[in-house]
């Protein structure tokens, strides 16, 4: 199927590796010319910027990058993000201003400043949330919080641009097989034996296991392309059966 992304230009923040990788490498097989983003020097994309996102001008940089090589944006994936394993009541007042600024604050200051260009001739953005935002983990509350803001923030956008052309939806995956879960340290290890919490927190999910990275990716894209072209304000799940929809 033709998405019809050809030529768009796409950024991708956190997109050196996980789900934003296979996103970004998605965009690009579809033939859209891809902007890369992330600490990692290396990256995928027609053009690739290292920037810390986390911090304040630097998703701005990322877009003033991309206008001064392309001179438009056509389709933004908010994706970087990340948390590790704590306790509420073991948060600070330090550790909720570093998940605000990661993973909301992130895709605040990437809309904000690719929306004028967007307006001018439309466009689609999908931020990445999370199951943890619709259902709390009480394991990831900073994170949960966040990724619950981000989910009205993609609403909000969705609900002034519209009449713009700017779509804006969010989709919200469950525990996926990426370094985020799989790595050494990462969020299995910090739970007990990796291999046993991998295993259980696959058969928690009514598909009985985590999902690849692609499968996430395949959703976004198709989110960021002119086959999705009457959706916009939804925040689609994409969490093997895991969160109940409510009627």
């Amino acid at each position: 199927m033709d998405l019809g992304l050809r030529d768009k230009v796409c950024i991708v923040t956190g997109s050196t590796r996980g789900i934003g990788l296979e996103t970004a490498r998605i965009l690009g097989e579809e033939g859209a010319s891809v902007v890369t983003s992330g600490r990692s020097e290396v990256g995928i994309g027609d053009l690739h910027v290292v920037a810390d996102l986390s911090q304040p001008g630097e998703p701005e940089r990322v877009v003033a990058e991309t206008l001064g090589r392309f001179g438009r944006v056509d389709v933004l994936v908010n994706n970087v993000g990340g948390t590790d394993i704590r306790r509420l009541d073991e948060l600070t007042d330090d550790d909720w201003q570093r998940s605000f600024q990661l993973n909301l604050m992130s895709a605040v200051r990437a809309t904000r400043a690719a929306l004028p260009a967007m307006r001018e001739r439309g466009g689609a953005i999908v931020n990445v949330s999370s199951t943890a935002a619709k259902r709390p983990s009480m394991g990831m509350p900073d994170y949960s919080v966040m990724k619950a803001g981000l989910l009205s923030f993609s609403r909000l956008v969705a609900d002034l641009y519209a009449k713009d052309g700017v779509r804006c939806n969010a989709v919200t995956p469950g525990p996926t097989a990426t370094d985020a879960w799989l790595s050494d340290g990462g969020l299995a290890e910090q739970q007990g034996d990796r291999d046993e919490v991998l295993r259980k927190v696959g058969a928690g999910r009514p598909l009985g296991r985590l999902a690849r990275p692609e499968e996430i990716a395949a959703v976004v894209a198709f989110l960021c392309s002119e086959r999705s072209s009457y959706v916009t304000g939804a925040a689609w799940s994409a969490d093997g059966g895991t969160v109940a929809i409510v009627i």
